[in-house]
């Protein structure tokens, strides 16, 4: 993997509501009316004004992204990405690579610079965490390789150390290969 490629690439632990970053990714559901996890978070960390905007935007489909103001966050903006609930199907990994890949497409079109990622659909969704960091840091690194984009910084901020290991060994193994 190349060097110029992997250090626009971070992985924290920590509260992604609390991050000064351009934009914040919510794992949202299909109604993007808020719901419990980060998404229950990102709601209240912004407050009221991000639910009356969300009901305008008419919910989200699985795998797709839509844009709102950041309101009461630190972030300006935040991007709401409805992951696959996990069945174990081919299709999940394509859902879940749709998520992070719309996000980054979204935000490259709004002139972001800076985006934090959760651990999309490993919450009560299930995803396994192993494979959905693979997918999240693969999909990325190609779109910021392949692509000229706004992004300087993608930040993966996982809330449990248990995750945060491992995505940190994820991309320690990536860097290395």
């Amino acid at each position: 993997m190349k060097k110029e490629v992997l250090d626009k690439i971070e992985i924290k632990q920590g509260d992604i509501t609390k991050l000064n970053v351009d934009a914040i990714v919510n794992a949202a559901n299909h109604s993007l009316l808020g719901g419990g996890g980060v998404d229950g978070a990102i709601h209240r960390g912004a407050g009221p004004k991000l639910l009356e905007e969300c009901k305008r935007l008419g919910g989200c489909d699985t795998g797709e992204a839509k844009i709102t103001n950041g309101y009461n966050l630190l972030a300006l903006y935040v991007i709401h990405t409805v992951g696959p609930v996990y069945s174990g199907k081919p299709e999940d990994s394509i859902l879940l690579s749709r998520c992070y890949l719309n996000s980054l497409q979204l935000a490259s079109e709004k002139n972001i610079k800076s985006i934090a990622f959760p651990a999309i659909s490993c919450g009560v969704y299930g995803y396994p965490i192993e494979d959905a960091c693979k997918i999240a840091i693969n999909t990325t690194y190609s779109f910021l390789d392949k692509r000229n984009s706004s992004l300087t910084k993608v930040i993966f901020i996982l809330f449990s150390a248990k995750d945060f290991d491992v995505y940190k060994n994820y991309i320690t193994f990536k860097s290395a290969s």
